[in-house]
């Protein structure tokens, strides 16, 4: 992509028009109204909002127009974290506010790559949640038990979760490429009384059968007493084999007649999802999330940060395994159609996406920053090839968008569009830093702070700085702090991850910056930062550099401990043909050290097959490190391609 930009212009500024009909604007005068406040702009509106947690989240719910009774208290123990509590009184459900409508108009439009497609009408998710409900509930699923599933990216899977959810039962789930191992390092945890799976799914054209992994993930699960198999790849599952297995219609069947559904009136912090973190240093941890604090949160950054509105049509390229699915899944509480996808997004040379924009007519299109520099390493320009004319917002995260990624997106997929790169994670079930449909896109910039979000980034002595690099940290509590996590009665390990930096605030993890425009960079996971002579280094600013040459596909890049320092290691992932000889390693250093500092310039630059990620797609830099240091990776079944962590054993070139 071209570095002749004017950085002294923002790459897209909303119109006047599209400023003034956004749900930003109109939640900024609902709260002016309510509180009579005179909020002239998204810097003020975000200042009330950390100052006035009370009034602004009592703004979320009444603007969301959520379903349940508030009650007269908002917050106890406010300056403690953890420890605060939001709405002790209130009695409210998920499904509840998810399934408002009943009509005809689509609520969920699902392609499985190009072999299957299929719609549900609002009304026909209600009564299919009802069937499901009544099943659940005549087995005796009550409140706190859970209900697992192992499932594609499907509208059997919201199903499952919104009738889970709508009795109080607690939804977890893993997506059907997992390893055995890693579902049962997963749901072993958490003990699933109910496991919905699937016969098998579609990925690159070709069909994976998954019989033989359910039948030794379901013997390895003690605590289910039912398995419902969803046929995806036949017209009904073969259950041979499977314990307790019940095909998804015989197990409807009998409560066809349900056409209500009883949804239980539970309180704020009820558990509503159990997540997992990557378990790539060790067995995932369980992140316990709450009904409340989801929906919350979902509603502020669906319809403000995301201007989402009723009948919008939203999609994100995810998998259950990834907590994008959860978020994705609150869309239906703004009223707006899902549009769902299962398989591989680089089907048909990564057309089939932008295929499905414009069939579907998609305003939202969310994926990974990796998916937009890949498609930009093949040289693909949607803008030739589809219409997109429907797309309003484009949303990225997974790992940081690099600027290039950002002329990319508005030289080769659509111009006029809101390109919200947004950070956050499975911890809070959400964001940070995201989009705002009110503000500019700055060229390599997160657009903002999440609203209610104390957001700053400290120094190592834990004061606020601005223009320079930092440790990601929120300074108040926010309704979608995990309740704990799962078999952690004292909070040992939940204090361990988050508040054993800086005392009674949330440290997340991240290396940024806050930029001159209040948007800010992620520079990559903070416990991945190289420290070559005592300096800090983001890895994302070196993958910024190496990536942008032809040459190379991708690259990891590590600290391994040297002569008593740390040298910076650089893996290369090259294009077919091309060999890492002296010239290619002299042109990877120098643009490093033209474009960052002498300290950046790697050590060693080695090539490698492929890079180890997670199932979400994340590459694993501590993986890789430890590999490198003859130590133990703990967690392979974490990693899509564990066999990738043996290109990095035993190199030459890390022992001179």
């Amino acid at each position: 992509m071209s570095e002749a930009r004017n950085l002294d212009q923002p790459l897209w500024t909303p119109t006047a028009e599209r400023i003034s009909e956004s749900q930003m604007t109109a939640f900024r005068e609902h709260a002016n109204t309510r509180w009579g406040l005179d909020l002239g702009n998204f810097e003020a509106l975000h200042a009330w909002s950390v100052d006035q947690p009370e009034q602004f989240w009592q703004s979320v719910w009444s603007f969301g127009e959520v379903v349940g009774e508030q009650g007269a208290t908002v917050l106890v123990d406010g300056d403690r974290m953890p420890g605060a509590r939001w709405f002790p009184e209130a009695r409210l459900n998920y499904a509840q506010n998810l399934l408002r409508r009943r009509d005809g108009g689509e609520a969920l439009v699902f392609w499985g790559e190009d072999k299957v497609k299929l719609r549900y009408t609002w009304g026909e998710l209600y009564r299919e949640v009802a069937h499901f409900a009544a099943a659940l509930r005549e087995m005796g699923i009550a409140p706190g038990d859970r209900v697992a599933a192992y499932m594609p990216n499907m509208p059997q899977t919201i199903v499952a979760m919104l009738a889970a959810s709508s009795i109080g039962a607690i939804f977890t789930s893993a997506s059907p490429d997992f390893g055995e191992q890693g579902v049962l390092d997963r749901f072993g945890q958490t003990e699933p009384k109910v496991l919905i799976t699937v016969d098998g799914y579609y990925y690159n054209g070709k069909a994976v059968d998954c019989h033989d992994k359910v039948a030794t993930i379901v013997a390895g699960l003690p605590s289910l007493k039912r398995v419902v198999v969803v046929p995806y790849l036949k017209a009904e599952p073969v259950l041979d084999g499977i314990a307790h297995s019940r095909s998804w219609g015989a197990f409807l069947k009998p409560h066809l007649a349900a056409t209500e559904i009883e949804f239980a009136q539970l309180p704020f912090d009820h558990p509503l999802y159990i997540m997992y973190s990557s378990g790539t240093t060790g067995v995932p941890k369980c992140i316990v999330h709450c009904a409340g604090g989801a929906l919350l949160q979902h509603i502020k950054e669906h319809r403000l940060h995301s201007d989402v509105k009723p009948g919008d049509r939203v999609f994100y390229f995810t998998t259950c395994g990834w907590m994008m699915w959860n978020w994705l899944v609150s869309g239906l509480a703004v009223e707006a159609t899902l549009l769902l996808f299962d398989g591989s997004p680089f089907v048909d040379e990564g057309d089939i996406l932008f295929d499905y924009a414009d069939a579907e007519h998609m305003t939202h299109f969310g994926t990974s920053a990796k998916f937009i520099d890949h498609l930009a390493k093949l040289g693909r320009r949607p803008k030739d090839t589809h219409k997109l004319d429907t797309v309003r917002a484009i949303m990225s995260t997974g790992s940081p968008l690099v600027p290039e990624g950002f002329d990319y997106v508005y030289e080769a997929i659509k111009s006029d569009v809101c390109l919200s790169s947004i950070s956050g994670g499975t911890d809070i079930l959400s964001c940070f830093v995201l989009g705002n449909p009110v503000l500019p896109v700055w060229r390599g910039e997160i657009q903002c702070k999440g609203l209610g979000m104390a957001i700053e980034v400290f120094d190592d002595e834990g004061k606020p700085v601005r223009g320079d690099k930092g440790e990601l940290v929120c300074t108040k509590p926010f309704p979608v702090m995990p309740i704990g996590f799962w078999n952690d009665p004292d909070n040992a390990k939940y204090h361990a991850a988050y508040f054993e930096r800086f005392d009674n605030i949330w440290c997340h993890g991240d290396f940024c910056e806050v930029t001159e425009h209040g948007g800010l960079i992620i520079h990559g996971r903070s416990d991945a930062t190289l420290n070559p002579g005592g300096v800090r280094i983001g890895t994302a600013e070196i993958y910024r550099q190496v990536e942008k040459l032809d040459e190379i596909l991708e690259s990891i890049v590590i600290g391994q401990d040297w002569e008593n320092d740390v040298r910076v290691v650089l893996f290369v992932k090259l294009r077919e043909g091309i060999v890492l000889d002296e010239a290619l390693i002299k042109k990877i250093k120098q643009t490093i050290r033209a474009n960052t500092t002498p300290r950046h310039v790697p050590a060693q630059v080695v090539a490698v097959d492929d890079i180890p990620r997670t199932r979400s797609g994340k590459i694993v830099e501590l993986a890789v490190r430890n590999v490198v240091h003859g130590r133990p990776v703990k967690n392979v079944e974490a990693l899509a391609n564990p066999d990738a962590l043996n290109f990095y054993r035993g190199r030459k070139e890390l022992e001179q």
